[in-house]
């Protein structure tokens, strides 16, 4: 094999061309940004990312207003499971 002539040189070009290009098709395929020819990167932008923000934004509001009722439930189980049991019935008698 010739390292001199103008095939060698052609097929060093193909193999750095299709490197370049399976690379960036890893990156595109797992979210990475994107290399161009110069070395600069260009980031993938997505439309509704700010919808999907707002969206969970606000199921995380009313997830914490369901742990924050939750939370006061299980204090006041707590309290009545270790009351004692004269106490309970009298406030019970008192509510009558």
């Amino acid at each position: 094999m010739s390292f001199s002539g103008p095939n060698f040189v052609i097929a060093i070009v193909v193999v750095m061309t299709a490197g370049w290009l399976i690379g960036n098709w890893i990156r595109a395929k797992h979210g990475y940004p994107l290399e161009d020819e110069w070395g600069g990167k260009s980031t993938r932008i997505d439309a509704d990312a700010d919808h999907k923000i707002m969206l969970l934004s606000n199921e995380n509001k009313t997830l914490n207003g369901k742990i924050g009722h939750l939370e006061e439930r299980v204090a006041v189980l707590e309290r009545i499971v270790t009351d004692k049991a004269g106490r309970l019935s009298e406030e019970i008698e008192k509510l009558r």
